[in-house]
């Protein structure tokens, strides 16, 4: 029973968060998945995006254009393989990702602040080293 509530929590959570940082952006998840994936992993081919993201080329290929037509990514040669394209974060879209990353850090820390007593802050802070050793196992 803890194990489920643990992760329905933090489902809602990263939900939450990944909505407070689209909200002003009108970009969808698949959309922003993509660019979250281009700042972790680098610059790739739409053929390999479409392969991590579990989507059809067409898909990611329609995704891409809209990334494209908002700024957000650039095509640019690929220094292996000059007939191919890379597809990479432009300064915009580095941009977006960084205000993205602030929306949602103010929120939290905001709802974190507002909404917790200073020792609720602490147990939640104490639960948190408890969490990352789960996480490290």
């Amino acid at each position: 029973m803890a194990a489920r509530e643990l992760r329905a929590v933090f489902s809602r959570l990263r939900r939450t968060l990944r909505e407070k940082g689209q909200a002003a952006s009108g970009l969808t998840p698949s959309q922003t998945a993509v660019l979250s994936r281009l700042i972790t992993d680098g610059p790739a081919s739409a053929s390999a995006l479409a392969a991590a993201e579990r989507v059809r080329p067409q898909s990611m290929a329609a995704t891409l254009a809209v990334l494209e037509g908002h700024g957000l990514v650039v095509r640019r040669p690929d220094p292996g393989d000059g007939r191919r394209q890379l597809v990479g974060l432009s300064e915009t879209g580095l941009s977006w990702i960084a205000d993205s990353r602030r929306a949602r850090e103010e929120w939290l820390a905001r709802a974190f602040q507002e909404d917790f007593t200073e020792v609720e802050r602490a147990t939640v802070l104490a639960a948190l080293s408890l969490l990352d050793r789960l996480n490290r196992r």
